[in-house]
């Protein structure tokens, strides 16, 4: 007997073939007839907003009715691939669904609808997983994008969005992509890191650790820099935590990621042009509108064009111990590429008072890194100064020491301090924090007779 039974006599044009019998395409078949029957005929929209357990629950419902309708019967544990392959189709995200619920993964990356890729403590695999077509990409795609009021077209070929689980998403189609659709998604853990899992990731010292809590407790602002996924926005993230809990929080970002779990915090996020391109609002105009409502600090996601200007001005009028990050690859890199934002924002002001917003507004830069063996690591925190001849100078308070690589790819090497003793000691002391002279002291490799100081 076939897997599938119905009374011929009561046959609908919702009816699907059923000559085939029993084989490994047969519930491929019956996805995509149920999920077009879905398409036309349920309100994918509101399912969609539920949770995961009464999705599936909805869903179910649905194909219970069709199958009854169409008299098809097949075994329970067909009917289980089908519902789940159903759900991920039709309110989840096709093939990426197992991807996005594994916890080891960090990011994902589609290069066509046969090559994905993903990260694993910080090293790139394929996997066997694929689409089944280009159109098959763009249907995920587009149900990523639809619900926030984003598109991506050929006259608006790039799209930046976000999952509901906070997950990041950026699409590319063409032309612009050459080879089909790409999509790329950086995913967040359900609970935010904080500073003591980075330590046992080996990303700093104790000693490290307890520096930049304090320099965050007493109002110190901190640009953190770093590469494309050195994990900016995760340190930011645990640092932000060594806020009193008594002080009012404005977050501002491109795409919302931080989480602080804690109470006063207000987020708001960048809105991109819609169709007829109005309606932009930009981290300028937020970092702007931040400073009437009342915050005690000013955290920006990162820091790309000209409302670093806005940042630092706000930074120079009682809101101090602000946090930022901003892509560079050293502490020189990130005050230059700061001070070439300033200049974006068409202030006519000659260098030295850019230098003079700078180093007013900055105390300390922390750089990260991810290095070539997959690991994040803080390879500097430095304190700006401004020198007698009005020049930008950078002291390394510590470092992260590279020795070498070891037989399985592993880089070899030791964080130290450099000996210099910070400036904000005294100021620490202020508020009640008296840090061990010992933590500065360099241990007996380290060597930075010629690198501890750089003047700009």
């Amino acid at each position: 007997m076939s897997l599938f039974q119905r009374n011929s006599t009561n046959k609908t044009d919702n009816d699907i073939d059923t000559s085939f019998v029993s084989n490994n395409g047969y519930i491929d078949e019956l996805v995509e007839h149920y999920k077009s029957r879905l398409l036309t005929e349920v309100n994918l929209e509101q399912i969609t907003s539920l949770r995961d357990s009464d999705k599936r629950l909805k869903i179910e419902r649905f194909i219970n009715q069709f199958m009854s309708e169409e008299k098809v019967v097949i075994p329970r544990q067909d009917k289980e691939s089908l519902l789940s392959m159903l759900i991920d189709e039709s309110v989840g995200f096709g093939p990426l669904e197992p991807l996005l619920k594994d916890d080891s993964i960090t990011e994902i990356l589609v290069n066509s609808p046969t090559e994905i890729y993903v990260e694993r403590r910080g090293q790139l695999e394929r996997v066997n997983i694929s689409f089944k077509d280009e159109s098959h990409v763009r249907h995920i795609v587009d149900r990523v994008v639809a619900p926030l009021g984003r598109r991506i077209d050929e006259s608006s070929p790039m799209v930046d969005a976000r999952l509901p689980d906070g997950s990041r998403v950026n699409a590319v189609i063409s032309p612009i992509s050459l080879g089909g659709t790409i999509l790329s998604i950086r995913k967040f853990r359900k609970t935010p890191f904080v500073m003591d899992d980075l330590q046992e990731y080996d990303t700093f010292t104790e000693h490290m650790s307890i520096f930049l809590e304090s320099l965050v407790e007493t109002k110190l602002s901190v640009l953190i820099s770093g590469g494309t996924g050195s994990g900016k926005t995760t340190l930011l993230n645990a640092m932000a935590k060594s806020i009193p809990l008594g002080e009012r929080i404005i977050t501002i970002e491109d795409s919302a990621e931080l989480r602080l779990d804690r109470p006063n915090v207000v987020g708001m996020e960048a809105r991109p042009p819609n169709v007829e391109g109005s309606g932009e609002v930009t981290i300028r105009n937020l970092v702007k509108n931040s400073l009437r409502m009342r915050p005690d600090r000013i955290i920006v996601g990162e820091v790309r064009g000209s409302e670093a200007f806005d940042m630092l001005q706000a930074m120079n009028t009682g809101h101090e111990g602000s946090l930022t990050t901003v892509h560079a690859n050293t502490p020189i890199d990130a005050i230059n590429r700061v001070e070439g934002m300033v200049v974006m924002a068409g202030m006519d002001l000659p260098t030295h008072v850019i230098r003079d917003y700078i180093v007013g507004a900055l105390d300390y830069i922390v750089q990260v890194q991810r290095l070539t063996d997959g690991t994040r690591k803080i390879t500097n925190i430095s304190e700006v100064e401004k020198t007698a001849d009005d020049k930008i100078e950078i002291r390394d308070i510590f470092h992260f020491q590279r020795t070498g690589v070891d037989g399985e790819g592993n880089i070899k090497g030791y964080f130290t301090p450099t000996g210099i003793i910070p400036k904000c000691i005294p100021h620490l002391k202020v508020f009640g924090i008296d840090l061990n002279m010992d933590f500065f002291t360099p241990v007996e490799e380290a060597d930075y007779e010629h690198s501890s100081i750089y003047t700009l």
